[in-house]
């Protein structure tokens, strides 16, 4: 009579989502965070790693699938949301994930960014925001800041820059939120916020470019700023800031204005923040740039906003269902010709 051994398998650590290839971005380079802390969250996400792919497509970003021990593509400029929407309609069970650049998301790739958004397919989107092309060596990028001075614009930048939130809130985006390479516990929060929701979430990730944009979010990382600078957005919580947490903000009407806490106003006097208030949360991913407001507004950092609706893939596979249900099997041939064809004698 043999016996039966069970072999009980071993939980997974970061470790075991880091590969054998060497991390090769520049030295100091905010990717090296970035990558740790999503090795860091992975295994606590209870998902296989060969359910787990990883599509990029070009930019420094972009080497992210060597460094990780999942499935994975470094794909083509712009068009890793186009990849990773077909392999998630056809293998829906996968957990997918997009990382991507300003340059490579918002320029060339824009267009398949916003239509995946708007589509909701079940994945969640990186987007590191560095404010330049780092891998073509220091362009301005479509986040670059107006009147920026680069390789390709030595007279500064006549571009309005995009504001990656403010377009994915426009594409209709179920999660909408924004963190930092420098704040490792936040990103931490924010990617594990993005892979638990259930629809196309995007994270943008302000990560700094040491070599050609140093410093571009150093206001919002440095400890003597960052408490004036950065607001942390908590669901159900006033939103406060300030070294003491002596600043507020509160709405006149639709317009956000800054106040000092006990100089006539309270915490309950304050905006409370609602993931789940759409136009509340417009007002949120331009509060840095409302032009309608005097004096300094920090700029926020959490999940602005977080809604539910039906996923792509899943409505997809169930149309396929019904038709093969109510018709049976598809003629191809058929659905070329169409309906107004002519026989030429």
């Amino acid at each position: 009579m043999s016996a039966t051994t069970t072999v009980t398998p071993q939980p997974l650590t970061a470790k075991d989502f880091a590969t054998d290839q060497e991390v090769r971005w520049c030295p100091g380079c905010g990717d090296y965070s970035i990558l740790a802390q999503v090795q860091k969250i992975m295994p606590t996400l209870g998902i296989p790693r060969e359910n787990i792919v990883i599509i990029s497509g070009i930019g420094c970003s972009s080497r992210f699938p060597y460094y990780m021990n999942t499935y994975g593509m470094h794909s083509i400029h712009g068009r890793a949301t186009a990849i990773a929407s077909g392999l998630k309609a056809t293998r829906p069970e996968l957990s997918v994930w997009v990382v991507t650049g300003d340059g490579d998301s918002l320029s060339i790739g824009g267009n398949h960014t916003i239509h995946l958004l708007r589509r909701n397919f079940d994945m969640n989107i990186l987007l590191f925001n560095n404010q330049i092309y780092g891998l073509t060596k220091g362009q301005y990028s479509p986040t670059s800041e107006e009147n920026k001075v680069t390789k390709s614009t030595p007279f500064g930048s006549i571009d309005h820059p995009f504001n990656p939130l403010a377009l994915a809130m426009g594409a209709d985006a179920g999660f909408v939120a924004r963190s930092m390479d420098r704040d490792p516990k936040h990103l931490q929060q924010m990617l594990l916020r993005s892979a638990a929701h259930k629809g196309a979430s995007f994270l943008e990730i302000y990560q700094n470019c040491n070599i050609f944009n140093d410093g571009a979010f150093e206001v919002f990382t440095e400890k003597s700023s960052k408490p004036m600078e950065a607001l942390f957005l908590e669901q159900g919580q006033p939103l406060v800031f300030g070294a003491k947490q002596e600043k507020g903000i509160r709405l006149d009407g639709f317009k956000p204005t800054v106040v000092t806490l006990g100089e006539g106003f309270s915490k309950d006097d304050l905006w409370v923040h609602d993931e789940k208030d759409f136009y509340k949360a417009q007002i949120l991913v331009r509060l840095f740039d409302d032009v309608r407001v005097e004096g300094h507004l920090p700029r926020p950092f959490g999940v602005f906003y977080e809604t539910e609706r039906p996923c792509y893939e899943e409505m997809l596979n169930l149309q396929i269902e019904e038709v093969v249900r109510s018709k049976g099997k598809g003629d191809l041939d058929k659905l070329l010709r169409g309906n107004e064809t002519w026989t030429i004698v």
